[in-house]
């Protein structure tokens, strides 16, 4: 109940702001302005002709979240196929790298947005279970050097401290995706710890302060307001939580770029053809790449939504950028 409160109250809050900005360009005589990269927005008197970019075509903002949960709900079922075709395998090593430097303890509580078919969540779930495993042999083999007055001692504080369960939640606002995911972890044998919610990236189903992670990979390059979907990752992480983004960026070798261009915009296309029977929508992908802010510029948009500590990484010559910052 809190909860539906909260989201009631950040639409209204959320919408009210909206009017105050558009009738602030019109006092201005603003009939339209490019708000930066993360969202080329225009402004107009007419709220309803804010634009922003679907690939590279212009839409309506209110057309944008539509046409992107078709892409999503179309390639849904070769979804990972594709991903292992497009970057002949190399993403499940950019995923691995996110979960070596996320470093989940036992007890981590993750949120998994724009999750799709759950391929960071298992590997959370995986990463957090070798973790226990590693301290349970480190406990066996203190436990074999140690006195019997220490066992005792070391016995009777493991009662009084329940460590709390891990767990990830899969959040995705595209419900074929989330069906597929299911499916998988059914296949996989994989349910303990894990769960399935449709949600916006926009405006979150969660209390505040519920997560020690929030991760997003692959995601958020296709969410219409990136900024809100910054304060929403803000607001649900716990002081001391990590944000934590994997995403395709700008590729910093001129060589790589120029050949990267080639490959993204010949290739990908037709293998989304041949393999999903879908060549619209891989060409949507290939271009909403271009059009997501650099290392840079994103890593400042992660910083004015309040996070510290903010740094990115580029892996494959910065076909990908892995940002993360902290909320204090």
């Amino acid at each position: 109940m809190a909860a539906s409160v909260r989201l009631l109250l950040r639409r209204v809050i959320r919408f009210s702001h909206r009017d105050i900005n558009v009738t602030a360009a019109g006092a201005a005589g603003r009939s339209g302005c490019c708000w930066g990269p993360s969202t080329c927005r225009c402004s107009s008197d007419d709220a309803g002709d804010r634009s922003t970019h679907f690939g590279f075509e212009t839409v309506p903002e209110t057309e944008k979240a539509k046409k992107v949960y078709k892409v999503f709900e179309n390639v849904a079922q070769k979804y990972d196929t594709m991903n292992d075709a497009m970057s002949l395998g190399v993403h499940r090593l950019w995923k691995d790298v996110l979960l070596h430097v996320m470093h989940p303890q036992p007890g981590a509580q993750l949120l998994d947005v724009a999750g799709g078919t759950g391929d960071i969540s298992f590997r959370f779930l995986d990463y957090v279970r070798s973790q226990q495993e590693r301290q349970k042999r480190r406990a066996a083999r203190s436990a074999q050097a140690a006195s019997w007055r220490d066992f005792s001692s070391n016995y009777s504080s493991e009662d009084e401290v329940i460590p709390q369960a891990s767990r990830a939640v899969v959040c995705d606002i595209n419900k074929e995706m989330l069906r597929v995911g299911k499916q998988k972890a059914d296949s996989m044998g994989v349910s303990a710890g894990l769960s399935w919610v449709a949600g916006d990236a926009e405006e979150l189903p969660f209390d505040d302060d519920r997560f020690d992670i929030y991760a997003i990979a692959f995601g958020i390059r296709n969410v219409t307001h990136i900024d809100q979907a910054l304060q929403e990752a803000l607001r649900v992480l716990k002081p001391g939580g990590r944000f934590m983004c994997l995403e395709f960026s700008t590729v910093t070798n001129p060589g790589l770029s120029r050949l990267y261009d080639a490959y993204s915009f010949n290739m990908i296309p037709v293998l989304g053809e041949v393999i999903a029977g879908d060549w619209k929508s891989y060409q949507y992908l290939v271009e909403s790449i271009r059009k997501f802010p650099d290392q840079e510029e994103f890593k400042r948009m992660i910083e004015d939504a309040g996070f510290y500590c903010v740094k990115y990484t580029n892996l494959t010559g910065g076909v990908v950028a892995l940002h993360s910052g902290f909320k204090l």
